[in-house]
């Protein structure tokens, strides 16, 4: 079938309109009439191809939401329309250990929701940027929400989850002083959830102006990371830190926070490497520099019905598919409160 979509035919060229094909259902894929798609720094990186490997035309996206339009006939669970969303995988081998412990993002085969190679037209996926998409049912979630949320619940499918998953995996809870470093798209999630789990949360941002935005968000104490006295006021203190910037900084000076054995886990992707880290501040108390990729689907579902039962959602600005380009440069500059949405009927227009 053709849809309607928004993407780029090279890496110095604008998003455009275009028509592509989708897949007729199989028997076992759900067909999903998408309502909203997240706006992912990810996108950026990969229509730019500053990451490289992009395939054109590309068309992103993978915080995907909507509404099921159609069902193989081996489907269960899942029936016309229902609210579901699809996040950054569409498949992956099944069989390796990460599948087995449905940790599926750390498959080395897995499938991206876009840029990934298929059998599908054009021979690569095309994500979320479009009208619709069809998906195995074992990638498919179900997403509890208020209807009047289901926008503002796009975000989860990605910055949600890149925080949940570490934030799940180093038990952060009731007695954890927990750190988050940086107040954006994924940052904001960060609180939030780790707000919701419990923790002491304290949130660190290099901008003044976002003390008030933070506290606002459920950050307990907001430290600026440019003051050296309100850093030094915490220093040997903090069982987990989550750092989320996806720039190129210093890590020591969150390193010297950690008590022993704590760990500072990074999920964003910088442009170009970290400096060293002070190894001897890691080795004379035991702290840890950890990484983390997106979740697995189990813990996503998780993620989606803790967060309908909390009322936990993104901080979003919605936008036309013809703005995704005005988007990407405000996204640069920070500025989005905390993460756009493209409202996916625009597609139409």
């Amino acid at each position: 079938m053709t849809v309607k979509a928004y993407g780029a035919y090279a890496a110095d060229k604008p998003l455009e309109a275009m028509d592509i094909e989708r897949r007729a259902p199989g028997p076992r894929d759900v067909e999903i009439d998408i309502a909203y798609c997240g706006v992912c720094h990810s996108d950026l990186h990969t229509v730019r191809s500053e990451w490289g490997g992009t395939i054109y035309p590309c068309v992103p996206g993978h915080e995907i939401v909507g509404h099921v339009s159609a069902v193989g006939e081996e489907v269960s669970g899942f029936t016309v329309g229902d609210a579901v969303g699809v996040g950054c995988l569409v498949d992956s081998c099944r069989h390796c250990a990460g599948c087995e412990e449905g940790l599926e993002q750390y498959c080395s085969h897995f499938t991206g929701t876009y840029n990934s190679p298929t059998a599908d037209p054009p021979g690569h996926t095309l994500g979320g940027y479009s009208q619709r998409i069809v998906v195995d049912q074992d990638f498919v979630l179900r997403i509890r929400h208020d209807a009047g949320q289901l926008a503002a619940v796009a975000p989860l499918l990605c910055a949600g989850i890149t925080t949940w998953s570490p934030l799940r995996h180093w038990k952060v809870g009731p007695g954890s002083k927990v750190g988050i470093v940086g107040i954006g798209g994924l940052g904001h999630m960060g609180v939030k959830l780790a707000h919701a789990l419990g923790a002491h949360t304290v949130a660190f941002t290099t901008s003044e102006s976002k003390r008030e935005d933070a506290r606002a968000l459920g950050a307990d104490e907001v430290v600026v990371s440019r003051n050296a006295g309100e850093m030094a006021a915490h220093k040997d203190s903090f069982d987990f830190i989550l750092d989320t910037v996806a720039a190129s900084h210093q890590l020591d000076a969150f390193t010297a926070l950690l008590r022993r054995d704590g760990t500072l886990c990074l999920v964003g992707v910088p442009e170009h490497p970290h400096p060293s880290p002070n190894v001897g501040a890691l080795i004379f108390r035991r702290r840890s520099i950890a990484g983390s990729l997106i979740g697995g689907i189990a813990e996503t579902q998780e993620m989606l019905d803790f967060c309908a039962e909390h009322g936990i959602v993104a901080d979003v600005e919605m936008i036309r598919a013809d703005q995704i380009d005005e988007a990407y440069e405000r996204m640069l500059r920070s500025d989005v409160k905390y993460r756009f949405v493209i409202d996916n009927a625009s597609l139409a227009a």
